[in-house]
This record gives structure tokens, sequence and C-alpha cells, in this order.
């Protein structure tokens, strides 16, 4: 109704008179791509984080910590995933620092073939986990693991195959 209301409201604008208004244009185009967006019994919401493979923990833990002064955590082994993890806050979101822990490590093969290290992986958090899964595999996006898995926050996450992510390892985590 809002957007009929204001398509009748816009008709008799003269075009200079609508060249004025951008906050209306605006508006007008915000309603009409909603509309085309279904429904989903699922969200997503915040970016989690960013997580970053690193061939020194210790080296990279204090370049966030002393030389950009940010508040790190603890360094904690997540066997399960084959990793060490310290995280590094920002605020509105954080860095999540991956080492290999043991020869198995995902992030070792990562290191292998980028020496320096980089970003692995970025992580975004949803209202419904299973519910997304199914809906994900509805849509063929390939998953990592046939079931969700416990991540370092102690939630359940699930990892999405990057070559269906536009070349990103997505990770989602319960929200």
């Amino acid at each position: 109704m809002a957007s009929s209301l204001l398509k009748v409201a816009v008709t008799g604008l003269s075009r200079c008179a609508w060249q004025t208004l951008p906050s209306m244009r605006a508006l007008s185009l915000t309603v009409s791509v909603s509309q085309g967006v279904p429904h989903s019994l699922w969200k997503l919401g915040r970016l989690n984080h960013v997580a970053i493979a690193v061939p020194d923990l210790e080296k990279a833990t204090a370049l966030y910590r002393d030389v950009l002064g940010a508040q790190v955590s603890a360094t904690v082994p997540l066997p399960e995933h084959g990793v060490y993890t310290v995280f590094v806050e920002l605020g509105n979101t954080k860095l999540e620092l991956l080492h290999p822990l043991g020869e198995k490590s995902p992030i070792a093969g990562f290191l292998q073939k980028n020496k320096a290290g980089g970003m692995h992986h970025i992580c975004i958090e949803v209202d419904d986990i299973n519910a997304a899964i199914v809906d994900l595999k509805e849509k063929k996006i390939r998953l990592l693991s046939p079931e969700p898995r416990i991540g370092a926050h102690g939630k359940p996450v699930m990892f999405l195959h990057p070559k269906d992510c536009d070349g990103v390892l997505v990770e989602i985590e319960q929200a």
C-alpha cells in the first residue's frame, strides 16, 4: 500500500521536481527491490569474524596486541578442527588468527600454498543454523561436513564450499 501511495504521489511531479527529491527515489527503489526477496525461514546476521591463517601465531598475536593495541584472547587449541585460535577484538567484529594443530590440520595445507599466511574464511552469524543448512542444500550449496560441528565460540558452525560462494570459504555460526 505504501508503494501504491508513493507512486500516486509522484505521478504528477515534473521531471525537474523528481530529480530534486533523491530521498523519494531511494525509497521507491528500496520498496521495489525488497518486494522481490523471497521470505526465508532463517536470516543472516552480523559478521562474526574474519579468519586469518598465520605461520607464526606468537608473532601475529604480538602484532595485534603490542603494535596495534588490540585486545587479544589467550591461545585456544581446537583439536577437532586441527587449529589453534586467537581472537582479536575489534569492537564491531573480530579477527580469528589460525595456526595449525597437528599434521592433518586444514590450515597446514593452506599455509603450504600461502607461505606468508592470509585470509582463510569469513564467519557470518545465522539465526537458525539448521534451517539454513536445509535451505542451502536445497539451493545446491555444498557443505564441507555432513553435520554442524561445535566451533571456537561453543556454538554450531558449518562451512560452505568456496566454489559455491564466489571463491570465499564461508562459515555460518548459530547466533
